[in-house]
């Protein structure tokens, strides 16, 4: 989800230029800044933002000047007699008066009076602003775009290297039953090497071991998962979906790890959860 657009615009003496980024977010945060006197374009950028993204931390920028008319320099006769009395007092202390520059150097003291628009003539440069941020936000589109389709092939790889490692689970834990049954029955002989009827017991304690470490449910839905993934990148925007199927996804990894017997099987278990991971690091710039 980052990415940048960029548009300018000139109208009636003005100029400007817009600049929208983004960068990754569970939902959509646009934040907006523009220049003094045109507080009516923030509601239009968020709503245009909104019309276009889904998610993601937006933030939109437009830097405004004036280049005709130069405005006419007027004296703050308040703050100027403020200095004066400062300056007096100090005189009075010896110190060097001032002088006429030096006060009028002062901060405050010179006021720079723009000239004031035509109230037609302001809405037409609001109006030409909110397309010139329309534009950029076509633009960020465009840029996010871009990155997403470049990032396609990526997520698609990793939901193919899960899904090979949810098959060679599934041949693993084919072999877990006996594994259990041989371990119990090695144990059960080293503590009653002459019980009568062990062998029954032995198959009925290795039944119900191997029951609760049964890990078909979790790789027949871990097999879901993978189909749901591949679905859901041909039905944009799925980021939000996206991001919840991959705690589905790591959910399973931790109970198949969980109920493992095997070394084997921990082992890809364990492969399963990074893979799993690398894919949800991606899925955060999904829109």
């Amino acid at each position: 989800m980052t990415g940048f657009g960029r548009a300018d615009g000139a109208l009636d003496g003005w100029n400007w230029t817009v600049e929208a980024r983004s960068v990754n977010g569970r939902s959509l945060e646009v934040r907006f800044r523009g220049p003094p006197g045109f507080d009516g374009l923030e509601r239009g950028a968020k709503a245009a933002a909104q019309a276009r993204l889904n998610r993601g931390q937006v933030t939109l920028g437009v830097q405004a000047k004036r280049s005709g008319g130069t405005g006419e320099l007027r004296i703050n006769q308040a703050a100027l007699d403020r200095y004066l009395a400062l300056a007096n007092a100090l005189a009075e202390e010896g110190a060097t008066p001032p002088s006429a520059d030096g006060l009028l150097a002062l901060r405050g003291v010179v006021d720079v009076a723009e000239d004031e628009d035509d109230p037609e003539a302001r809405e037409r440069v609001e109006a030409a602003m909110a397309g010139t941020i329309e534009q950029a936000l076509d633009a960020l589109k465009a840029s996010r775009e871009g990155e997403g389709a470049a990032l396609t092939p990526v997520i698609t790889d990793f939901n193919d290297r899960i899904e090979a490692l949810v098959s060679s689970a599934e041949d693993e834990a084919t072999a877990q039953t006996d594994a259990i049954r041989n371990r119990f029955a090695r144990r059960m002989a080293e503590l009653a090497p002459e019980a009568p009827g062990l062998d029954e017991r032995i198959v009925l304690e290795a039944a119900a071991l191997a029951t609760k470490a049964d890990v078909r449910e979790e790789l027949d839905r871990l097999a879901a998962h993978v189909a749901s993934a591949r679905a859901l990148l041909q039905q944009p925007p799925a980021g939000r979906k996206l991001d919840f199927l991959m705690q589905e996804f790591m959910r399973e990894a931790n109970t198949l790890c969980s109920k493992s017997a095997t070394t084997a099987l921990t082992g890809i278990g364990l492969e399963l959860k990074a893979v799993i991971e690398q894919l949800r690091e991606q899925v955060q710039n999904v829109e």
